[in-house]
């Protein structure tokens, strides 16, 4: 029988408003959204320490140029006082290794939110910033986003001890294909299968159905929040450059001016200064708009796993309407009646019925067809329940796991904009005081 809907629809969780205390954030751009919480991580320290441009032969003979970057693991012990670290042991990665790597372990634990890579083009960009994925400043955000994505992976309680994964991290040679022998892309379903099963599905639970809608919506908000943040940085951008138009102006009069000279020459330092410091401004507010990019990919790692739950669902319920199918065939048989037009029954109207002996064979084989049914069945509502209870537990940590990283960014966003707004307060304050000293 088909496992039904529990019928408890939990909500899912949204972004919190819980207050935090925080302290202003640093310049540098650090990954501080994974804490160590596996075996894996207390064992090993990752990075990704750097990137490096690289021109060769494609699989077609053609020369391109692309990115590598470098993997650094060394043991997570404590060095004594005065004492130096073990060197990490390293290998150069392809972002595309990132990619079979991430495509592996989706297929592999379809029951799992798989953690999302950073952008292979820059998205939700400002005029300002380069689209081009050879730009140094994007090769540097990916660099981050790529060693973000290794430690959410070895912080995973399930995918931080898979083999593949160890061996990505220390195997530099000889790992794609030990990625391939293990037969993963075979177990893959296809586009068009998912497609099906999602709109002939006949008993979606609908924890799964609240699930996916709530990923399409947290997609829509975090895509809106993206594209006001690039136009907001648009016009901050222009907003802070026309103020170096004060400093020429100011510097121009002070050359005319006696008593006026310096306090105006002082005051033209100051909005030049001030023009300046939007370029490290805005640097540092991408490290923000990375993050809510790692939510806004994350979303289509939850429907993927919503995606997988329905094909199971409606592969049981398949198995359920093919055994009850070969059920009312055996009632059929062994009564002599049909309830419902079929080609079987016109044939015994026009040609006789058949003996018994033959009734007698179909009626074996049927048993023995509904004995395998039923097996199936019963295989498909266990797997089933399986999925739901292996999903559901990576579902509320990931639930968590949203929910605190959100909340740090956006806090972490709002104290950047204070500390900016308090340096242009600064800025006109000093002015004030070359003016007030003239």
């Amino acid at each position: 029988m088909i496992m039904a809907d529990s019928g408890s629809s939990e909500e899912v969780a949204v972004i919190g408003n819980t207050d935090l205390t925080s302290t202003e954030s640093e310049n540098n751009i650090i990954n501080t959204m994974v804490e160590k919480g596996t075996a894996l991580l207390r064992k090993l320290e990752i990075n990704v320490a750097e990137a490096e441009k690289r021109t060769g032969k494609n699989t077609v003979n053609m020369q391109e140029t692309y990115t590598v970057y470098l993997i650094e693991i060394r043991p997570a012990e404590t060095v004594p006082e005065g004492g130096t670290p073990a060197a990490p042991d390293t290998l150069w990665r392809r972002y595309s290794e990132f990619e079979l790597l991430r495509t592996y372990l989706l297929v592999t634990y379809p029951y799992v939110i798989v953690p999302p890579l950073p952008e292979k083009r820059a998205e939700f960009v400002w005029h300002k910033l380069s689209a081009d994925n050879l730009d140094p400043d994007f090769v540097e955000r990916r660099r981050v986003g790529l060693e973000n994505f290794l430690l959410r992976v070895a912080s995973h309680p399930v995918l931080s001890n898979d083999k593949i994964f160890f061996l990505f991290l220390t195997e530099e040679k000889g790992w794609r294909e030990v990625v391939l022998e293990t037969g993963f892309q075979d177990k893959a379903d296809s586009r068009l299968k998912s497609l099906s099963a999602m709109f002939r599905v006949k008993n979606p639970d609908k924890r799964f159905t609240a699930l996916k809608h709530y990923s399409d919506e947290l997609n829509t908000v975090i895509s809106q929040l993206l594209r006001v943040r690039a136009r907001v940085a648009d016009r901050l951008y222009g907003v802070y450059k026309v103020h170096g138009n004060y400093g020429r102006v100011f510097s121009e009069w002070s050359a005319i001016e006696k008593e006026m000279g310096d306090g105006l020459q002082s005051a033209g330092h100051h909005m030049d200064t001030y023009a300046a410091s939007i370029d490290d401004i805005l640097e540092e507010e991408e490290h923000y708009a990375d993050e809510l990019k790692e939510y806004l990919f994350y979303t289509d790692a939850v429907r993927s796993v919503c995606r997988k739950h329905e094909l199971i669902q409606y592969e049981l319920e398949m198995a359920a309407q093919d055994l009850a199918h070969k059920k009312q065939q055996k009632e059929e048989l062994a009564t002599g009646t049909v309830r419902i037009f079929s080609l079987k029954g016109m044939t015994s109207k026009l040609f006789g019925q058949e003996s018994q002996e033959q009734r007698e064979s179909r009626l074996a084989t049927l048993e023995q067809s509904i004995r395998e049914g039923e097996e199936t069945v019963k295989e498909k509502n266990a797997e089933c329940q399986e999925f739901v209870r292996t999903a559901w537990e990576d579902i509320e940590r990931f639930k968590e796991q949203k929910d605190k990283d959100l909340r740090e960014a956006l806090i972490g966003y709002a104290i950047m904009q204070i500390s900016m707004c308090k340096k242009g307060i600064q800025v006109w304050s000093n002015a004030k005081e070359c003016f007030n000293k003239m």
